[in-house]
This record gives C-alpha cells, sequence and structure tokens, in this order.
C-alpha cells in the first residue's frame, strides 16, 4: 500500500442502469396512441413497451433512439406498426419513455433487456417488431411462430376509414392504398427504383363496387380483376405484395387473387 494513495473505480454503466431501472419503475405508462406519443419529445433515451393481457401488464419490447431518430419518432413508428392487426389493438400496448443524457457511451438497450431477461422474457426484442420494410426477400421466407407479425398478422379484411379514389388506374388506387395503410403495399414498378407503376397499373382503369367491403383485400381484388392476366395479390403477415408474373413461392403467404 502506497502511502497518501488509493485506486477507485467507479463502474459507470451498472450505476446508470441501476438508477434507469429506478426511474423507469417510477414512470407511470400511457397508451401508445398517435395524440399521446405526439407529445413526447424528439429527444435521444430509451422506452419500454407493455402489452396488457393480464392484470399486470407485461414488458415486451425494450428500445432506444439512435442519431436520426429520437423518442418521439421510434414510438410513432411503432404506434403505427400495431394498427390494424388480427388479434391486436392499439390499446392494448402501453409504453414508458426516459430522456437520457449521458447516452451513448453505453449500451443501455442491451442492459435493460438482459435485466428483465433476456429476449426470451422481452418477446418483441428479436421478434422482428422493430425492424421496416421487410425487403423483397423476406416474402419467399416462412415467418417463425414467434415472429410479431405471425403472433399479430396484418388484417386486410378490416375496413378502411380514409377516402380512397371511387374510379381511377390501377395505379392510383394502390398508392391510395399504400400512402395510408399501417403496413406496407408492395406493387410492381415500371422499372427497378423508378417512382412510376407498372404500365399495366398506369393504363387499367379501375372503378370500384359500392356494394362490396370496403376493405384492403376487397378493393386490391377488385384491382386484379380488371387487370391483364399473371397478376397476383398475396397477403404475407407483415405486408401486402402485388407482382406480375411472378412464380417465386411464398410458404407464409395468402393469395388475395389472380388476375385473367
Amino acid at each position: 500500500m502506497t502511502l497518501g494513495y488509493v485506486e477507485f473505480e467507479f463502474d459507470l454503466p451498472e450505476a446508470l442502469l441501476a438508477r434507469l431501472i429506478n426511474v423507469l419503475d417510477g414512470v407511470e405508462a400511457a397508451p401508445l396512441l398517435p395524440n399521446v406519443v405526439a407529445e413526447i419529445p424528439e429527444e435521444q433515451g430509451v422506452y419500454q413497451l407493455f402489452l396488457l393481457r393480464r392484470a399486470t401488464p407485461e414488458l415486451v419490447y425494450v428500445g432506444k433512439t439512435d442519431a436520426a431518430s429520437g423518442l418521439r419518432d421510434r414510438l410513432a413508428r411503432h404506434a403505427t406498426k400495431i394498427l390494424n392487426r388480427v388479434g391486436l389493438e392499439p390499446a392494448d400496448v402501453l409504453f414508458k419513455a426516459v430522456r437520457v443524457f449521458v447516452f451513448t457511451a453505453v449500451d443501455l438497450e442491451t442492459q435493460l433487456i438482459n435485466h428483465y431477461g433476456g429476449t426470451a422474457k422481452v418477446s418483441w426484442n428479436g421478434s422482428g417488431f422493430g425492424s421496416n420494410d421487410p425487403g423483397r426477400e423476406r416474402d419467399t421466407q416462412t415467418y417463425k411462430p414467434d415472429h410479431f407479425d405471425t403472433q399479430f398478422p396484418i388484417d386486410t379484411r378490416r375496413p378502411v376509414e380514409f377516402d380512397i379514389p371511387a374510379s381511377g388506374s390501377a395505379a392510383a388506387i394502390l398508392w391510395a392504398l399504400k400512402r395510408r395503410l399501417p403496413y406496407l403495399v408492395r406493387f410492381q414498378v415500371a422499372r427497378k427504383g423508378a417512382r412510376l407503376a407498372h404500365q399495366d397499373l398506369e393504363e387499367t382503369l379501375v372503378t370500384l363496387d359500392p356494394a362490396l367491403p370496403h376493405t384492403p383485400e376487397a378493393i386490391i381484388a377488385q384491382v386484379l380483376a380488371r387487370l391483364p392476366a399473371g397478376w397476383h395479390a398475396t397477403a404475407l403477415p407483415s405486408h401486402t405484395i402485388i407482382y406480375k408474373d411472378d412464380t417465386r413461392h411464398f410458404p407464409s403467404g395468402r393469395l388475395i387473387a389472380r388476375s385473367g
């Protein structure tokens, strides 16, 4: 031992985690609804999502922000993702959010997930919940039983609550669905990277039957009925695809309609 000298090592990550857990425990959970999320500052931090299935809300997701997205943006994205899902209503999901000023040097997301039992306990982490457009390569994969989209697939039979053109090109009607639905509608474009839809979609006129259900599935089926042969529309657990001359196999897909 050196006279007048001692060594001290402060475990900053451990201390920060312990304090953060106490802060989170003291926050009252709020509904994951757009009007509530809109009041959250666009700051850096961490957040939790809870599922109302029992008397005590179940922690299902732990997330963090990054340089591109703050708390409001992240939560708004999740609030959209849980819309129009089979077996899940927006009122079923609550959130807690904490702005963290000392943030970038510590992986708080991983530490929090581990603290609460890992992905085996925090079930939406690692389930694909936080992903965006799954990409075309995802179309032909088999969705695992524990995937978020398998547990709560998109509901293409739920009536739409926004205006769709009563008549117009197939492209115009599909663009209207794509822009407003809370899940992805992907259809064939003129060429890779183009913002113009496939020629068939641009040139085919469609008049929607007001007597038929005003659901995405019924609307897409009416569009397919007017297109030349070779088109298919398929609902996957996470999104809907509309392609021509596409011979791929979709093990997790459900055929909505074929043209011709």
